[in-house]
């Protein structure tokens, strides 16, 4: 796969401070702000979405903590499917001042089609963003988030669109069809790079993550990544890194394990 070791493909996904408190059927309380949570787990990459509206711009400060990690990867639609009109612009400033900056994220991106709406924005409005992710010296990656449960929709235009599409399995129980479910996604969106999502808990079940499953798909990720299939992992997420979830911990042991090894 090239030079390099095995945490540089890994990433965090970051939440502002508190986001997951009092929710999921989490019961204790967490002050872990996005830069702590990476350097909690020790990776070099961070993914940070807006979560109910925070953080709210200006963002300048914010990002400020962040730059000491390898790559960030900056929300343009939030939690939930949010956005707001000056996202894509927001992330270009974001992206010209601080030059670890290296993409956008469409996270919970598409909809239940018997909604009416497949996604957040149609392909050729996905287009016209694509346009406009090109800064001084570098073009953004566009980032986009695919469950398990969205594989039967309509959804590989919008995939093929993108430059990166992360895949996450919903409820921990469904972990045991992750390797059919990932070549599913492939067929879906052959172009785009793969990225592996890895919950630390079961937010679909509103309950830990078994740890057996964590390894699971920890375990397969690598093997994954050595093969050349997936591009990185992601873990999610930094708000629930300081609640002593036997998931995270264990996941942070397995990262100082096979965090130096080579590619």
């Amino acid at each position: 796969m090239g030079n390099g070791i095995v945490r540089d493909k890994f990433w965090i996904w970051g939440h502002h401070a508190e986001s997951h408190n009092d929710h999921w059927g989490l019961t204790a309380t967490s002050r872990m702000t996005p830069a702590e949570g990476a350097f909690y787990l020790n990776v070099p990459n961070m993914i940070l979405v807006r979560y109910n509206d925070l953080p709210r711009p200006p963002y300048e400060q914010y990002a400020l903590a962040l730059r000491p990690l390898k790559q960030v990867v900056w929300s343009i639609v939030g939690a939930g499917g949010a956005t707001e009109h000056y996202e894509v612009e927001a992330a270009r400033n974001l992206a010209e001042k601080f030059p670890n900056f290296s993409g956008v994220m469409m996270d919970d991106f598409f909809s239940d089609p018997s909604t009416g709406k497949v996604a957040v924005h149609d392909v050729e409005s996905l287009e016209a963003i694509q346009k406009q992710l090109t800064v001084a010296d570098r073009k953004l990656d566009l980032w986009v988030v695919l469950y398990n449960h969205q594989l039967e929709h309509p959804v590989g235009q919008h995939l093929e669109t993108c430059d990166v599409v992360t895949f996450w399995t919903w409820t921990a129980d469904q972990l045991v069809d992750l390797e059919k479910n990932f070549q599913r996604a492939e067929g879906l969106a052959p172009s785009p790079r793969k990225i592996l999502g890895c919950y630390m808990y079961d937010y679909g079940s509103r309950k830990p993550m078994p740890v057996d499953l964590m390894q699971h798909q920890c375990e397969i990720g690598l093997q994954w990544l050595r093969d050349g299939r997936i591009d990185g992992m992601i873990f999610l997420a930094s708000c629930i890194c300081d609640l002593e979830l036997e998931a995270v911990e264990w996941t942070r042991e397995w990262i100082q394990q096979v965090g130096d090894k080579p590619l």
